[in-house]
């Protein structure tokens, strides 16, 4: 008899196991993969550690969280800098002076923020996602930069998403290519499965395994489960499926030491049908003689794909709540993760929410 059968591998489910098991707490974690990890799951590939579901990169303000992972593995000090590379043409990322500069050939941000501000319309309510940006940060970036690539993302024009989708574009007036704000930032040297094999090493572990065809074996076999998949699967899809934006990716490897000079670079222009490139041996500073590239294309979402980011929208946040609703009449069940709750969460954010959750038992 389990205290606790954990229904997903990832990251959520692993924290919440490995803090159940330190407390003496029996635990199976069961997952429909044949890997453990989830979408942090990395492969070997010529000494290179691929990430098999698309970039994963560390970053928290919270040191906490930044100390607690690093029980679990050594970071290095890897910066997210991508880089957007339109018709050929390179443009640094996030939005800051380098990339203003190739614009409009000025290093002085007074004189930057009057262009962006002629170009920008003053818009009351957006009233979809192309005002919405124009509003913010103008038609020059706007066309180059988010037009195509969002389009590319979300397979629908932009003036036909919703305003929501972005509320705010991370725009520095400094020549600061460090994509995000957090203090702390990194990859794992070895690659992310190493985190969750330490955090299982007191649990039983099962893949290759459906829960929900063997529900009611599994439910008398514990105390308790915690449900990490979809909400929408755990109850049979009754009120109907929860969409999400799927991804798709096809790698290559190739004899060359160095391909693009670059951990990720984004492709905004619409004449690719990939989003962007991924160069792993960057993500760890790598010298191997090869190299391995990852095109990541953009996937319509259809009820069997895989589910990688909610869609958020009006329509979806009333399914979801009703989910949520029959979630709570569950007894010795709890729902948790990216897709138990149907929220995008970063991995510290995963974190942070398992080790709450944990607390409570």
């Amino acid at each position: 008899m389990y205290d606790w059968i954990i229904v997903g591998a990832g990251l959520f489910g692993a924290v919440f196991a490995n803090e159940a098991s330190v407390k003496g707490k029996k635990c199976l974690v069961i997952d429909k993969r044949n890997h453990i990890a989830g979408n942090m799951y990395c492969e070997n590939i010529d000494d290179i550690w691929v990430h098999k579901y698309g970039a994963h990169i560390f970053h928290t303000n919270d040191k906490f969280i930044w100390e607690y992972v690093n029980k679990f593995a050594e970071f290095n000090n890897y910066i997210n800098s991508p880089i957007a590379n339109y018709d050929g043409e390179l443009y640094n990322l996030p939005f800051n002076m380098n990339t203003f500069y190739r614009f409009w050939k000025t290093t002085d941000p007074h004189k930057v923020k009057k262009i962006i501000e002629g170009q920008r319309e003053e818009i009351l309510e957006a009233k979809n996602l192309e005002e919405q940006i124009i509003s913010l940060i103008g038609t020059d970036i706007y066309r180059v930069l988010v037009k195509e690539y969002t389009e590319k993302q979300w397979g629908r024009k932009a003036v036909d998403l919703p305003a929501n989708i972005i509320k705010r574009l991370p725009v520095r007036f400094t020549f600061d290519n460090n994509y995000f704000n957090d203090r702390y930032q990194g990859i794992p040297v070895g690659g992310y499965n190493q985190i969750i094999e330490k955090m299982l090493k007191r649990c039983d572990v099962k893949l290759n395994t459906n829960y929900i065809s063997a529900r009611d074996e599994y439910r008398s076999s514990a105390a308790n489960v915690l449900f990490t998949g979809p909400i929408d699967e755990y109850f049979d899809y009754c009120y109907g499926y929860l969409e999400y934006r799927s991804l798709k990716f096809k790698s290559k490897v190739l004899n060359t030491d160095n391909y693009q000079g670059v951990a990720v670079m984004n492709f905004t222009s619409s004449a690719e049908p990939f989003t962007r490139i991924i160069e792993h041996k960057h993500f760890e500073f790598g010298s191997q003689p090869r190299t391995v590239i990852t095109y990541e294309y953009p996937n319509e979402w259809k009820p069997g794909a895989d589910p990688y980011y909610p869609i958020n929208d009006e329509k979806n946040t009333i399914l979801y709540d009703k989910y949520r609703a029959l979630a709570q009449k569950e007894k010795n069940i709890i729902f948790g993760g990216r897709l138990g709750r149907y929220q995008y969460l970063d991995m510290d954010a995963v974190i942070r929410q398992a080790l709450d959750l944990a607390n409570l038992f």
